[in-house]
């Protein structure tokens, strides 16, 4: 217990210093619950940052490949001197989280390492589905649910997936990345020689606005997730849609221009939207019979 309590607080450390929106909604969680999304999140982190070295830290692709395969020991239990293990293994038991959904994650991040650019939508939405989907479903079992959720909270984790893709346009192309499907910039007449010069033009906006309303399509398609999911830990995912939203808001006010200013929400934006949850959320667990 005290190797899970120490890995818990590893897993806590490292969502304190790389999330953001996620941070804050965490914290709405019952201590238990939140810890077992801590050591998820940390899990899906350093996925990600296993990918990202080869960008940011000039390492090979073998190498960013051996720490996925890592990834994978720690999930087998073969990985016993890894700081996250206990955790993962206390969360995985505690929960029931199906290791499918692990498997998930770790292949969205292999077609990161292989894939920079996806033809149609179709080819995106199996990213978004293993990079982000897989996540979410991990997630609703730590939070805890009834009825079946599942198709509800795969459109959230697609929605979210979508939104970041949005944001992140101009920073993912200083990369050589365009996760905006070729076939939306062929639609709309742009070309990925104007994404890369940010070209702001009438033909990007028409795009951008598509693209938008697509991403809200899946938020109104996870709405019916909120009902079915805990009392004590609904206003976790509520959060998160209500901060990736506010982004997608961001995005349409500055009337598409991601190019300029990345758009994201301030701390004070944040802080606020958090206090506002919390209340909601101890409203209805009062509201709760026998609460």
């Amino acid at each position: 217990m005290a190797l899970a309590a120490k890995s818990y607080s590893y897993a806590q450390q490292v969502t304190k210093r790389e999330a953001t929106n996620f941070y804050y909604a965490f914290r709405l969680l019952p201590p238990s619950r939140r810890n077992a999304i801590y050591a998820v999140y940390t899990f899906s982190r350093r996925a990600d940052d296993a990918v990202d070295s080869v960008e940011e830290l000039q390492a090979t692709p073998e190498e960013a490949e051996a720490k996925l395969e890592q990834l994978r020991a720690l999930l087998r239990g073969e990985a016993p001197s890894d700081p996250l293990a206990p955790a993962i293994e206390d969360t995985i038991e505690r929960f029931g989280v199906p290791l499918e959904h692990f498997e998930e994650l770790i292949k969205g991040m292999e077609m990161d390492l292989h894939n920079q650019r996806y033809q149609t939508f179709e080819e995106l939405y199996r990213y978004c589905y293993r990079a982000a989907a897989a996540v979410g479903l991990l997630s609703i079992e730590i939070f805890g649910y009834q009825g079946d959720p599942s198709e509800h909270a795969e459109a959230l984790g697609i929605a979210m997936q979508l939104t970041n893709i949005l944001r992140d346009v101009s920073e993912d192309m200083t990369r050589g990345r365009i996760y905006l499907p070729l076939e939306d910039l062929d639609r709309f007449g742009y070309s990925p020689g104007e994404l890369e010069r940010n070209e702001l033009n009438p033909a990007f906006k028409n795009m951008m606005k598509f693209q938008v309303e697509r991403a809200r399509d899946y938020f109104d398609k996870a709405e019916p997730l909120f009902p079915l999911i805990d009392a004590e830990t609904r206003y976790c995912p509520v959060l998160l849609k209500r901060l990736y939203t506010k982004i997608l808001d961001k995005i349409e006010n500055r009337d598409y221009d991601v190019f300029s200013r990345r758009p994201s929400l301030s701390k004070f934006q944040k802080i606020g939207m958090l206090l506002a949850a919390g209340r909601e959320a101890r409203k209805a667990r009062r509201a709760q019979p026998g609460k």
